[in-house]
């Protein structure tokens, strides 16, 4: 079978998956930052491409479309389609566009609606080839995705970012970037309620990082402030949103701190899931499906809502390593998956119009 390589183009990471036989043998992400220059963006598509190798196919979906690095988003598709022809100098590029399958490169721009930050729907409609109900949470960096699954199809009611965000099916809540003060405005500090500076002091990996769950490996953007990726750099950063300087409490002073802030994140995301259920949308028994680098956020969620749990490694097919790799990196590994099963079918049609199967 064809060898095909799912890519999701994103404003903060590229990642990319191959599928081999029906199976992810590679999984890759790469740092970006196409809003400072989007000579990041072409580096991390070349350096991607270098560790991958050639494809017999390319499936790409895209988010980075919204970076300010474009006038506007229709403008950042077309721009990320031209960078990807060029940089993966492949002509046998094809583009996800949500519900509307995969299309070619000459139609990108009709499409453009579509085809801007629909990488959620590819894993979606993995999970819902396998899961009759179920509620798809995929936490990565920056957002997570929710996406109600009814009787094997994705019942989401977004489609374009504003629409998803007005229904609590898109959270800027990630994992490692955003700031922690977006969800809290006061915080417990030394036994005072303290209002929080609003400055670009810390981000959530500080969080994870004091808390001590922050994994090797999956905060590969620069620190706030340019300094080291240590605990106690993550306390001076985080002190500085309460006004003070991190010798001025313990350290479990600092991960208090830190906990109430990481359970201020995950109220948001309460409040999004009850938003979605609100609406009769989901059984009862359907299982949360866990995705992303955050994906032990849905394992969590799932408990407090009596709810099974299941990971979206689940349904990859790779050894123990790259099932991680695909689980972190879903929507490259389902464009991967559902291309390669779309590419495999149409072979099996023409060698069947040709004779040459029966």
């Amino acid at each position: 079978m064809a060898s095909v390589i799912g890519w999701d183009i994103g404003g903060a990471h590229v990642k990319a998956a191959r599928a081999q036989n029906g199976r992810i043998v590679q999984a890759v992400q790469i740092a970006c930052a196409p809003h400072e220059s989007v000579s990041t963006l072409e580096a991390a598509l070349r350096e991607a491409s270098a560790r991958l190798g050639p494809a017999e196919r390319h499936g790409v979906a895209m988010t980075a479309e919204l970076s300010d690095a474009f006038e506007n988003r229709a403008k950042g598709v077309v721009s990320i389609t031209a960078i990807c022809a060029r940089e993966l100098n492949a002509d046998n590029l094809l583009f996800y566009a949500g519900a509307r399958g995969f299309v070619a490169r000459d139609a990108v721009e009709a499409a453009a609606p579509d085809i801007a930050s629909a990488n959620w729907r590819a894993s979606a409609e993995l999970v819902a080839r396998h899961c009759a109900d179920a509620l798809f949470f995929d936490m990565g960096s920056t957002t997570i995705d929710l996406v109600p699954i009814r009787n094997h199809a994705v019942a989401a009611l977004g489609v374009s970012d504003a629409d998803r965000l007005a229904q609590g099916e898109l959270v800027y809540a990630g994992f490692t970037r955003g700031a922690p003060q977006a969800f809290a405005r006061l915080a417990p500090v030394a036994g005072r309620w303290t209002p929080l500076v609003n400055e670009n002091f810390a981000t959530m990996a500080d969080v994870r990082r004091v808390l001590g769950e922050l994994p090797e490996g999956v905060d590969l953007s620069p620190t706030a402030d340019g300094r080291a990726k240590t605990p106690a750099a993550s306390r001076a950063r985080l002190a500085r949103l309460a006004g003070r300087d991190a010798a001025e409490l313990d350290d479990e002073q600092w991960r208090e701190f830190a906990r109430f802030l990481a359970r201020a994140q995950l109220r948001l995301i309460e409040d999004a899931i009850a938003q979605i259920v609100s609406r009769g949308a989901l059984p009862a028994e359907a299982p949360v499906v866990g995705a992303g680098v955050g994906r032990s956020f849905a394992a969590r969620l799932a408990r407090l809502q009596d709810r099974p749990y299941r990971d979206f490694g689940e349904f990859v097919a790779a050894t123990p390593e790259i099932k991680r790799a695909a689980t972190d990196y879903a929507p490259a590994a389902a464009i991967a998956l559902l291309l390669s099963r779309e590419f495999a079918a149409k072979i099996s049609k023409e060698m069947r119009s040709n004779g040459k199967i029966s």
